[in-house]
């Protein structure tokens, strides 16, 4: 293990957020007993189903799209259930109308290029990748009957509702290949902004990068959900989740790419750096207005960190946290912005985001209370949930911990 991986260990581990606990507990106190923000969709656990993956879109009509799965408690991700379901607000997100259902769609993103609603993800979990197009703002969508019409790769992959993003003449979204299990190996797949997206021959993938077990002793289990992200210099990096079996693990792994979207490379020596809420899905986006990026993450506050000696960070969902960085590597915690003191059955996970002038608007897989006993687990959430965090620019925290 090379000394910077040793010295990561130890920095990540840092004392926290001034006066967290106490902001936490009053947010608790002040909310509405209900589960918090605007209900999308609710599935109790008695069905069940429980429902996760959302992405959420502005149009440029200014309606707001949501997708998200239904995946079946009993089989968890490999269960029989591989529904997408679709969904529109006309006024801002106080009210959600279901568009339709969509079969075999998983993990997927939603984003407009050219006229044209699109959904990129898999078939089914660890599945084909494959992209569907809507021409009627998610009514109706294409079928990834063959590799001219949707399916861009067949194999083993995974994914989830992370950033597609425009740089450089290309469109670009990461993915990992799974070969075996949870043996994630994380790529970069793009295609020129006027090429045909429907197309597989349209996309050039990288080599796929495995994480080394030898990594911080044998406790990082994997590396998935990467987002592609645009440097302050002009590059393209894959940020991605590391997920650890030990410790609080607020890292994550920044993966280079070429311009040309063929090669990725990896030096654990510099590519780790320390993010909150590492161990968890995020997503970065770049905001030109604060010159700052910005993510939506589960970080695990002081007042939580007990929780550690029972459970694995990974499984602690409950607190989110809005976050900032000027140069992508260096991290401050700006505000909380949703909590709750129990983990068990309490989670705001999977957040996906939008910047809508001065808010940010997001999407949540929320585990909360309901009239049938809750969810079913942190995990197997009964809500997917929508959330605005109006004038996010403002209200800094004056003394962050990082």
């Amino acid at each position: 293990m090379t000394k910077r991986i040793q010295i990561l260990i130890t920095v990540c581990i840092f004392s926290g957020l001034p006066g967290s606990a106490e902001l936490s507990t009053r947010i608790l106190k002040a909310g509405n007993p209900e589960v918090p923000g605007v209900i999308v969709r609710h599935e109790p656990a008695s069905s069940g189903v429980f429902v996760g993956a959302p992405s959420i879109l502005v149009l440029p009509d200014g309606t707001y799209v949501v997708s998200l799965n239904y995946t079946s408690i009993k089989g968890g991700d490999l269960g029989k259930v591989h529904k997408t379901g679709i969904y529109a607000s006309g006024d801002r997100g106080l009210t959600w109308t279901f568009l339709t259902e969509i079969d075999h769609q998983r993990w997927s993103t939603l984003f407009y290029h050219n006229h044209a609603l699109y959904l990129i993800g898999v078939y089914k979990a660890f599945g084909n990748i494959v992209i569907r197009k809507s021409t009627d703002a998610g009514k109706t969508w294409t079928e990834p009957a063959d590799p001219a019409h949707g399916l861009l790769a067949e194999g083993r992959f995974h994914c989830a509702p992370v950033p597609v993003v425009v740089h450089d003449g290309r469109i670009w979204r990461a993915m990992e290949e799974a070969p075996r299990g949870r043996e994630f190996r994380s790529f970069m797949m793009s295609a020129p902004v006027d090429s045909d997206l429907m197309h597989a021959e349209s996309w050039a993938f990288t080599n796929k990068v495995p994480y080394d077990r030898d990594w911080f002793d044998g406790k990082m289990r994997s590396w998935l959900e990467g987002n592609a992200v645009i440097t302050p210099d002009g590059g393209m990096v894959n940020v991605l989740r590391c997920e650890f079996t030990s410790g609080v693990s607020d890292t994550a792994a920044m993966v280079q790419v070429n311009r040309e979207g063929t090669r990725a490379s990896f030096d654990p020596d510099e590519g780790f750096f320390c993010f909150p809420g590492g161990s968890k899905k995020f997503t970065i986006r770049y905001d030109p207005e604060s010159g700052k990026y910005w993510s939506l993450v589960n970080w695990i506050q002081p007042v939580d960190r007990g929780y550690l000696k029972q459970y694995q960070a990974p499984r602690i969902r409950n607190t989110v946290a809005l976050t900032s960085s000027s140069d992508l590597r260096h991290w401050v915690i700006e505000r909380i912005i949703l909590y709750h003191p129990d983990i068990d059955k309490h989670a705001f996970q999977y957040l996906d985001w939008q910047f809508d002038g001065k808010d940010i608007i997001a999407v949540s897989r929320t585990a909360y209370d309901d009239a049938s006993g809750g969810a079913d687990s942190y995990h197997n959430a009964n809500y997917i949930t929508f959330h605005r965090i109006p004038d996010f620019r403002k209200n800094f925290n004056a003394d962050p911990p990082w």
